[in-house]
């Protein structure tokens, strides 16, 4: 069956900003972080302290819509891919694979398949 693209429009990932997460693979392997932001449809994640580059920046370029006034070497957290990093239990603390849920009130959750409690995200005000 052939994906046309109204569907792969419609890609979502399990983590969200805010999540605590570990790298499985690459050169950064286990290294912990926090998600940045998601990038669903490239299935990517920038997580926080992992994956430094480096970008050679000339003085007065527009850099993301932001003029850059000094120019010089900028570190950047790139991109990962999302199956590279493994969510980690709030609870038990060991990195798990998120099982699916719905509880008896309706609401979808995430489990961790270690201890079985579910995943509770932290949602951050903007008063933090």
């Amino acid at each position: 069956m052939l994906r046309n693209k109204e569907q792969d429009k419609r890609r979502w990932l399990d983590l969200a900003p805010g999540d605590p997460v570990i790298v499985i693979a690459g050169k950064d392997k286990g290294k912990q972080g926090e998600v940045l932001r998601t990038i669903p449809d490239q299935h990517k994640i920038v997580v926080k302290g992992v994956n430094i580059l480096k970008r050679h920046e000339k003085a007065g370029q527009r850099r993301r819509g932001v003029q850059v006034a000094q120019g010089g070497i900028v570190d950047f957290e790139a991109p990962l891919d999302y199956s590279n990093v493994m969510l980690v239990c709030p609870h038990c603390g060991r990195p798990t694979r998120a099982k699916h849920t719905v509880l008896e009130s309706g609401a979808r959750v995430l489990v961790c398949r270690h201890c079985g409690e579910p995943y509770e995200r932290v949602r951050k005000t903007e008063a933090q």
